[in-house]
């Protein structure tokens, strides 16, 4: 009697069915990307996307940390190495411009753009929370400035992060648009022109004679 044997779990790149799923909700975002189109874009079957990477909310998450050290990587290392908040997040918006256009992966921010429509509560919340950490991220660099007298004294630290922000975001969905980098250039460098300018530096005072 001939025993069939059982055929062996298909075998895949993790890191490359990785890429491929964020590609899919870079794209389409979380609601509308199905486990059927994941499968599709990532070439595996069902069973392993499971066995892999848990249900398709858990493989969002892993996506989200994983484009944050990567595609998403440039906005922290402009705050770490610029020397100013008005350096660092004009050096952040004009990256942001030239890669939300880049070929090679869809357009855009993928934190702004797969929350478009989003009815899940619980990703719709963590894309909020990691978006409004960023604005906190701006708002302490900003009040940094202000208190070692970099940017005026008067400015709202609180209200140039948002502007920023706004800003960003509104890079991300023009790039979805159709907007090139030129075009989206000439808007980051135009929101930095609205930026408070540099405090003045303090005159030395006179010693009394």
């Amino acid at each position: 009697m001939v025993t069939r044997q059982r055929g062996r779990p298909r075998s895949f790149d993790r890191l490359t069915a990785l890429e491929q799923a964020t590609m899919a909700f870079w794209e389409h975002g979380y609601e509308t990307t199905s486990v059927s189109d994941l499968t599709r874009a990532m070439g595996i079957s069902a069973p392993s996307l499971y066995a892999a990477f848990g249900d398709k909310k858990t493989l969002f998450e892993e996506v989200v940390e994983t484009y944050a050290v990567s595609y998403g990587a440039y906005g922290g290392r402009a705050l770490a190495e610029e020397r100013s908040a008005r350096e660092a997040i004009g050096r952040l918006l004009r990256e942001a411009a030239t890669l939300f256009t880049e070929p090679g992966h869809p357009r855009g921010c993928l934190m702004i753009s797969a929350a478009t429509n989003c009815s899940t509560p619980e990703v719709e919340e963590a894309l909020r929370t990691r978006r409004n950490e960023n604005l906190a991220t701006f708002e302490a660099r900003i009040r940094r400035d202000v208190e070692s007298g970099d940017l005026p004294p008067d400015v709202d630290a609180r209200a140039l992060a948002r502007f920023s922000g706004a800003v960003l975001q509104g890079l991300s969905q023009q790039a979805r648009d159709g907007a090139t980098a030129e075009e989206l250039t000439v808007v980051a460098e135009t929101a930095m022109r609205a930026w408070p300018p540099a405090a003045a530096p303090t005159a030395p005072r006179e010693e009394a004679r």
